[in-house]
């Protein structure tokens, strides 16, 4: 702090230096304003998201745009020197990377919590999420153990822009989720570039061909892994296994059924999927007997009715011996879960 009154007080600092400055002392005294700041303003876009798409889209935009800044923040803050000869302090430049962090992280968790299938292994990579948005509230945390372990830090933020992708890419772009998670995939791997350089000396024989191998080992873990991330912009409102259809609503949502039953009517399988507007996605209802899985059957989904958009399978094709526990599980093409249904055939 007396630094910066000293740099204050230098009549050589420019207007803007001293902005600079001011901000930086302002964050140094309320550091939990900042984090205040970045926890509402999640929770606030989040509502916003679900409310008005439209106004929604710009969130994503600022998000993206303030992870460009970050990745590039070394070269811009070269072209302030040169260009306007302003020098950002570098712990001005460190509590705006943990505001970017604070805010990516409170902006995506709102989505991840209501899509996650808390019972499957989606917990892990939700829980994970949790836990960074914890490290980036906490100063102590953040500055004196992340920051401090440079390739360490570069998986955080790569974690991060990840999950800021997964949701941004098809509130702006309209993109399914294979192909947000595939963007959003390569664009992490690509990030981890620099960190994966640290972790492979330069005195490594080989050293090019093992990064090359990291990166493609990295992004095939991270593909084949898909299936335990949840779809961020999809979730179920609404679901119902039962007998009945009529215009578009669902029957009694039945726990258990008879084998009887089955053999007369067979069985619907409804939901009903909030996806964001302008969004046409392919599901599946899978159904699994007992573990094992009898039968797949795609569904055309469209994104902008905040109810969700209401479809079902129906089932009539049961095996010999239906009894036991049956699943509906409802999955994405890229094989990530949305949502589960379940129920018992008894004889």
């Amino acid at each position: 702090m007396e630094r910066l009154q000293s740099l204050g007080s230098n009549r050589f600092v420019s207007p803007l230096q001293r902005i600079a400055l001011c901000a930086l002392a302002f964050v140094q005294r309320h550091p939990k304003l900042v984090a205040l700041f970045g926890f509402v303003s999640g929770v606030a876009s989040f509502v916003l998201v679900d409310r008005q798409d439209d106004f929604a889209r710009v969130i994503p935009v600022l998000m993206l745009v303030s992870w460009v800044w970050l990745t590039l923040e070394n070269v811009l803050n070269r072209g302030l020197v040169r260009w306007f000869g302003l020098e950002m302090p570098p712990a001005l430049l460190r509590y705006a990377t943990q505001l970017i962090h604070q805010e990516s992280l409170f902006f995506v968790l709102p989505f991840f919590y209501v899509t996650t299938a808390w019972n499957s292994e989606q917990f892990v990579f939700s829980g994970l999420l949790l836990a960074s948005a914890l490290v980036a509230i906490l100063d102590p945390v953040y500055f004196r153990w992340l920051a401090a372990r440079r390739w360490i830090y570069l998986a955080y933020h790569m974690l991060t822009l990840f999950a800021v992708l997964l949701v941004a890419l098809p509130i702006i772009f309209q993109l399914a989720t294979p192909e947000s998670y595939k963007l959003a995939l390569a664009a992490a791997v690509l990030l981890s570039v620099p960190s994966l350089l640290r972790t492979v000396p330069p005195s490594v024989r080989w050293r090019w061909p093992a990064l090359i191998g990291l990166t493609l080992g990295l992004g095939t873990v991270g593909w084949l892994a898909r299936g335990s991330v949840p779809p961020a912009t999809l979730w179920l409102t609404d679901v119902a296994v039962t007998e009945t259809m009529s215009e578009r609503s669902p029957g009694d949502s039945l726990a258990t059924v008879t084998a009887a039953q089955l053999e007369a009517n067979g069985l619907f399988a409804f939901t009903a999927i909030r996806a964001p507007r302008g969004l046409d996605e392919r599901i599946r209802h899978v159904w699994v007997h007992d573990g094992a899985i009898v039968e797949r059957i795609a569904l055309d989904i469209h994104g902008g009715r905040e109810a969700g958009y209401r479809a079902w399978t129906h089932k009539r094709n049961f095996p010999p011996d239906p009894a036991g526990r049956w699943q509906v599980m409802v999955m994405t093409e890229a094989g990530q879960m949305i949502g589960m249904l379940r129920f018992r055939v008894v004889r």
